[in-house]
């Protein structure tokens, strides 16, 4: 008999089970949140100025859903990247299913944000609400990446509570492996919305060139 969980209540020890999923510390498996980085131009970081404001002024009105997270902070930052342009697209809400190999297992859920080059997944996005601590939905997260269609690619996916962002880099043979980058915060002083602007644009770039 099969057992299908839901993915956001899968937990990163029932990856490890079903899918050997490992999480590496060394900095050299995932250098593309800290290297080649694009510099911002002063009209891209004013803007980010303005969505880590408008974030700001939110949070005097909680609670800060997650639908108001996608609006208001990773919205304004896939325009930036111009994810809404050919050659790239989006979809929100796609469904997606990732099966052990035993089939015995079926995690199924709906990704929040899917960005596409062609059929080439480049990120895999899920938001959760501002209360929510984004370690809540890493293993959901990584449950999606699982599922990407080219397992012979590294695929990334970025988590984020419009206040934290975390990037993940998934490398699916011979053995799943994943490693993150550091914590990106609007709570740090200045903008880390400029750092992760520019990784996302990196990473971006770097899917297209595959």
């Amino acid at each position: 008999m099969v057992q299908t969980l839901p993915a956001n209540a899968v937990t990163l020890h029932d990856l490890s089970n079903l899918f050997g999923l490992q999480l590496l510390e060394d900095q050299q498996f995932f250098p593309e949140w800290q290297s080649n980085l694009p510099e911002l131009t002063e009209e891209e970081k004013r803007r980010l100025d303005r969505v880590k404001t408008g974030f700001n002024n939110l949070l005097e009105y909680p609670p800060l859903l997650e639908s108001t997270v996608k609006m208001v902070v990773l919205s304004p930052l896939l325009d930036l990247v111009e994810v809404y342009l050919k050659p790239l697209h989006i979809k929100s809400e796609p469904s997606f299913q990732v099966t052990t190999e035993d089939e015995g297992t079926v995690i199924k859920g709906n990704v929040d944000v899917l960005v596409l080059f062609e059929k080439l997944w480049v990120l895999i996005i899920e938001a959760k609400r501002a209360a929510v601590d984004i370690d809540e939905g890493r293993a959901q997260l990584l449950s999606y990446m699982l599922a990407s269609p080219t397992p012979n690619l590294p695929t990334f996916g970025l988590i984020s509570n419009g206040r934290n962002f975390l990037f993940l880099k998934l490398i699916h043979q011979p053995t799943p492996q994943y490693a993150m980058s550091r914590l990106f915060s609007l709570v740090n002083p200045g903008n880390e919305l400029y750092a992760v602007l520019s990784i996302l644009k990196r990473l971006v770039k770097l899917v297209q060139t595959v």
